[in-house]
């Protein structure tokens, strides 16, 4: 199958693009520098001509309320009826777990309204929810950093390595639209700052992590386990001891 990467040279995206590949599939990468831009929609019609699936694991280059809202509306909006006028089969999103239950967040609500516009596009669909990814643990750490102390909150998370999310989008855009919504996590759980805690230590990182209930996760409070995945979440093999001891 030609399958499109939106995002496809970014941190996901290239993992998805190469496994794709390997399955001997047609994976296109598609961002900016190749000439695609969806908040534009600069090259957008064009790069999906003919394809079967479009895959969209792209993100927002600012994190500002606005700035996202904006990027996730008008990109996926320029993308679903791109993909609708070429016939696309199948349209395959990544987004977050716990997007729906953290409305004070104005990324999550962006993501929000992201899968909100894909399931009314009247396109087959398949929408991934993720947890936080293992790889993520340092820039967290460094956004929460005041004086040389990292204040995180103590709610529930269950991270899951970027190689796992990877293999599970390719295999999703290999295979039938779901026209619903799988969550997917690592196999264990932590609390935010105990996770963080662990990986600065295993990178002989000084810094001390404190449980602080004032803490902001992307601008909400986490009370409990928003960021936890359901009962239902497929959840992947790669513990967090196994990715730092491949020296991540």
């Amino acid at each position: 199958m030609r399958i499109v990467v939106i995002g496809g040279t970014g941190l996901i995206g290239s993992q998805v693009v190469k496994r794709l590949g390997e399955h001997g599939h047609d994976a296109v990468p598609a961002s900016p520098n190749s000439g695609v831009n969806t908040v534009t929609g600069e090259g957008v019609k064009e790069v999906l001509q003919g394809a079967d699936v479009l895959v969209d694991v792209s993100n927002s280059p600012s994190f500002a309320d606005d700035d996202v809202m904006n990027f996730f509306t008008t990109a996926t909006t320029n993308l679903t009826q791109a993909a609708a006028e070429a016939g696309v089969g199948h349209y395959v999103a990544l987004s977050i777990v716990g997007t729906d239950e953290l409305p004070d967040s104005g990324y999550l609500r962006a993501k929000v309204a992201q899968e909100k516009l894909i399931t009314e596009s009247g396109l087959p669909y398949s929408i991934i929810r993720a947890t936080q990814f293992f790889e993520f643990a340092g820039a967290i750490a460094d956004s929460a950093t005041v004086d040389g102390v990292v204040h995180l909150p103590h709610g529930g998370v269950q991270p899951i390595a970027a190689s796992d999310v990877a293999a599970v989008v390719g295999r999703t855009a290999a295979t039938g639209p779901i026209n619903g919504v799988q969550e997917i996590g690592g196999p264990e759980e932590f609390t935010l700052d105990g996770w963080v805690r662990t990986v600065l230590q295993a990178r002989n990182d000084s810094r001390e992590v404190v449980s602080d209930p004032q803490a902001k996760y992307f601008g909400t409070v986490l009370t409990g386990k928003q960021l936890v995945p359901n009962a239902g979440a497929q959840l992947q093999a790669t513990s967090l001891k196994d990715w730092l001891a491949a020296g991540n």
